[in-house]
């Protein structure tokens, strides 16, 4: 039980948000994750405010290596950089249809406490826990999102120069959010050939 307790948390959050009772919160928690899927269409419908602070405080409740916490979060709903990036960025060309997108970043330099800076190894690590916490988090509240990279050198130059990401912010990935505009299967992606039970 102990290992669901983090997704359980952050079910419950949800849930409280919305008002909604969970009848039994490990189950949903477990279907939430068996269920989500990437969702490319959007309809045109707002994500509201409310919604948009649930989806960021999922993301910052991930867990991050030594609790440094780097990421940063740009929230993007103006139209016409939703545009721009859709036409330069070739798998993120769903952001035309979308009201909305995350786009996820990390510093990529730590200052010690004793004033060194050092480069944040885990930078990549804990973006991508945030990450999954938003896709978990869109999830539960019926929106829809897919993750689209952005950390390679010509994916992040676009985003950076887009969005006047500074310095040694890098960006991880764009999620473009929205209410889904289609209904797929979730893929069933359980392998037990790929378990491997102590040792190879």
């Amino acid at each position: 039980m102990k290992r669901f307790l983090p997704a359980l948390a952050l079910l419950i959050m949800i849930s409280s948000c919305n008002n909604a009772p969970a009848a039994d919160p490990a189950k949903a928690v477990l279907d939430n994750i068996a269920t989500r899927t990437s969702i490319r269409a959007f309809t045109d419908e707002p994500v509201s405010d409310a919604d948009i602070e649930t989806l960021l405080r999922a993301a910052m409740a991930a867990p991050t290596a030594m609790n440094r916490q780097p990421w940063e979060f740009i929230v993007l709903s103006d139209r016409d950089t939703l545009d721009a990036l859709a036409g330069k960025l070739r798998y993120a060309k769903m952001l035309k249809e979308a009201p909305l997108a995350i786009i996820v970043c990390a510093e990529k330099m730590l200052t010690l406490r004793d004033g060194t800076v050092v480069e944040n190894n885990f930078w990549e690590h804990d973006a991508s826990a945030a990450t999954e916490n938003l896709l978990l988090a869109a999830h539960a509240l019926g929106l829809g999102a897919v993750w689209t990279a952005a950390s390679d050198p010509e994916r992040s130059a676009i985003v950076k120069e887009a969005l006047g990401i500074p310095g040694t912010i890098t960006p991880l990935c764009v999620v473009p959010i929205g209410h889904p505009a289609e209904n797929p299967e979730p893929k069933d992606k359980w392998k037990p050939e790929k378990v491997h039970w102590n040792r190879w």
